[in-house]
């Protein structure tokens, strides 16, 4: 069955690769998982894991489940193996948690439904081990809070391999592709090399502490994505689902309170940063210097960076706001059958020299 152009800009837009042969990924060596598990070359390196490669069929399960939380956190378990240093996901399946605006929590309700759920899968012949767990960030970016530093380092303790995947379901409305990320914490007592800076997001001031106490627990993975001839019908059936729930909503109306809380996180942002800079202009700092070393290859100052981190996060806003515009748009003329009205061709006026002649 061939994916439609929804399907297809979908996954185009996630970067989904086709992948030739589909036993690379889903066939189940139980022997060769055994025998990884025994060596635990994770053990030795803290940074052995560098990679995460997810089933578009995976992807769309846990997009579906993190836009169906809305505004509270949703909890989900990976199933897969291992291939080297790469984490193979195969599979997700959601879990019956508690979750609030910033925390997710498994009961013993929660745990019964997973036992219940592997053994059945070994009953039905699917093989592939848990590897890690997923829950959402509703709006605030994917990165792992303390309590997910916690959860993370606990599991990895005691059921490594073991990585965490974070879904921003808000995002991904805005921005019309998956916001996912992938990682895995440090041991305890384990301080991590200087490492290059890692790409800029979106982090809600309120949620800037958090982010930064904890930034240097954890690494993140690179997260791709394929899919094969052999979940092409599953892919298709759900795709449908999925399909018919994004053009029955805007994204507009889904994100305003992830845009009017992102409007009001800029504004104070900039007071912040006015305030710093007033304040260095007191001690009698030039606080337009950054700007001159920056054109000679510096950095800038603190003032300077924060400006234009908040003109990110401002131009994102705005181009997630268009896309969003546009597609109301394309929906209202595809479904409504209006029909933009036909310019009328210019008359033109007849000069005095014209009218003489005539």
């Amino acid at each position: 069955m061939d994916a439609g152009p929804a399907q297809q800009r979908w996954e185009l837009e996630n970067g989904v690769q086709d992948v030739s042969n589909p036993d690379t990924y889903w066939k189940y060596d139980n022997a060769e998982q055994q025998a990884i598990q025994n060596q635990k070359p994770w053990a030795k390196d803290p940074h052995h894991f560098k990679s995460v490669r997810v089933s578009a069929l995976a992807l769309l399960k846990m997009a579906m489940h993190a836009k169906s939380g809305g505004n509270l956190e949703i909890m989900g378990l990976l199933q897969g193996k291992i291939m080297g240093d790469t984490f193979i996901v195969i599979d997700a399946f959601a879990l019956p948690v508690e979750g609030t605006e910033t925390r997710v929590n498994a009961q013993a309700e929660a745990y019964e439904y997973m036992i219940d759920f592997a053994e059945t899968n070994k009953h039905a012949g699917r093989l592939e081990n848990m590897v890690g767990w997923y829950h959402s960030h509703p709006g605030y970016g994917c990165w792992l809070s303390g309590i997910d530093v916690s959860t993370q380092s606990i599991q990895q303790q005691y059921q490594d391999p073991f990585l965490a995947i974070v879904v921003d379901p808000h995002r991904t409305i805005a921005a019309g592709k998956v916001e996912i990320g992938a990682f895995r914490t440090y041991p305890e007592g384990y301080s991590p090399p200087n490492e290059p800076a890692s790409e800029y997001q979106t982090i809600p001031l309120s949620k800037i502490e958090d982010f930064g106490v904890h930034a240097k627990h954890y690494y993140s993975l690179d997260v791709t994505f394929f899919k094969s001839s052999m979940d092409e019908h599953l892919l298709g059936l759900l795709w449908n689902k999925y399909w018919v729930n994004t053009l029955s909503s805007s994204p507009l109306v889904n994100t305003r309170d992830l845009t009017s809380g992102q409007i009001s996180d800029i504004a104070e942002k900039l007071e912040a940063v006015e305030g710093q800079m007033a304040q260095s202009g007191r001690m009698g700092r030039y606080p337009g210097a950054g700007f001159e070393r920056r054109g000679r290859g510096g950095g800038g100052n603190a003032g300077d960076q924060q400006l234009h981190k908040i003109g990110v996060d401002a131009a994102k806003l705005a181009t997630e706001q268009i896309k969003g515009i546009s597609s109301q748009v394309v929906k209202d003329l595809l479904f409504n059958h209006r029909l933009l009205p036909q310019r009328q061709a210019p008359t033109l006026v007849q000069g005095p020299s014209d009218m003489e002649s005539n």
